[in-house]
């Protein structure tokens, strides 16, 4: 008679751990954002705290309990760990910050190394690895027409 509670406890424990795996442990593949955008995800059990492998990578916000956004900042990988208010892991996972390519061209003139938008029509835009005078250039024109709208 004794193992009838705990088939009981272990009963109600499988049936508890559906509703506390986080949408973040998928199938084990890393979650995947492109650097400079962002990416809402959606966990199953309430975070308290969120902890990135390396922030130079990505950034993980919690905009509440249950929505958290990712951010990339620099191509590459790094893990994310996701805790409750008790501090219980609730989810541990890969994520990989991708240079966005769709609609991107890249343009050699020696070792410079200059990117456009081509979506409609190209435009420069800046992405890691552009030579450092295209990048202050853009970066100065985008201010410039910041600063004219105010």
């Amino acid at each position: 008679m004794r193992s009838r509670p705990v088939a009981v406890i272990a009963l109600c424990l499988s049936l508890a751990l559906p509703a506390i795996m986080p949408a973040l442990a998928n199938d084990g593949a890393p979650i995947s954002v492109n650097v400079n955008m962002a990416r809402i995800l959606r966990i199953n059990a309430p975070a308290a705290t969120v902890v990135v492998g390396n922030p130079g990578i990505a950034d993980v916000t919690i905009q509440d309990p249950q929505t958290l956004i990712l951010t990339g900042k620099s191509y590459g990988q790094t893990n994310l760990i996701v805790l409750d208010s008790l501090g219980n892991p609730i989810a541990d996972t890969l994520i990989e910050v991708q240079q966005m390519q769709a609609g991107v061209m890249t343009v050699y003139q020696g070792q410079a190394r200059t990117s456009l938008a081509c979506a409609p029509v190209c435009q420069n835009v800046v992405m890691m690895g552009d030579d450092v005078d295209f990048t202050t250039r853009t970066l100065a024109s985008s201010a410039i027409v910041t600063t004219m709208g105010e």
